[in-house]
């Protein structure tokens, strides 16, 4: 059943409208988990992460080639001149240098990854368009 977003979904769930969900991770899903208010079965991640190491990954819980990364990023419009795109970068690494910072991020869920150039961060979504777009066509997938 499609739904408008997570927040309605979850509350299906917790109130036993739903069987399940697919949510993204955040740390209200995992104090749900932890209260009892939701079981976390696994992940999709494809490593488990740092602040729940004991919820397994769905591919460790049988489920070969189901893992999607929750992906937190900076974009720009295209055609963004590149000092523009340079500086964004350089404040980016800047606060990812912050210890606390990136702490607030493994505490809310995130699995911070400091040391990503752009370009690296480009090849990554290549790589994720690329595995997805059979996917949703395929399924017939519309944006609103």
């Amino acid at each position: 059943m499609p739904y408008r977003g997570a927040g309605p979904a979850i509350a299906d769930a917790i109130g036993g409208q739903i069987p399940m969900i697919i949510p993204a991770m955040t740390n209200q899903v995992l104090e749900f988990h932890r209260t009892g208010k939701l079981r976390l079965l696994a992940i999709t991640n494809p490593t488990r992460i740092p602040v729940a190491p004991e919820i397994p990954t769905a591919v460790e819980s049988g489920i070969p080639g189901l893992f999607s990364q929750q992906v937190l990023a900076l974009f720009a419009p295209a055609g963004t001149p590149k000092p523009i795109i340079a500086q964004i970068d350089e404040a980016n690494h800047r606060a990812m240098a912050d210890a606390p910072y990136r702490q607030s991020l493994v505490d809310a869920a995130v699995i911070p990854v400091p040391d990503w150039t752009t370009a690296q961060f480009d090849e990554f979504m290549r790589t994720e368009l690329a595995r997805w777009t059979p996917l949703v066509k395929a399924i017939g997938v519309r944006l609103d």
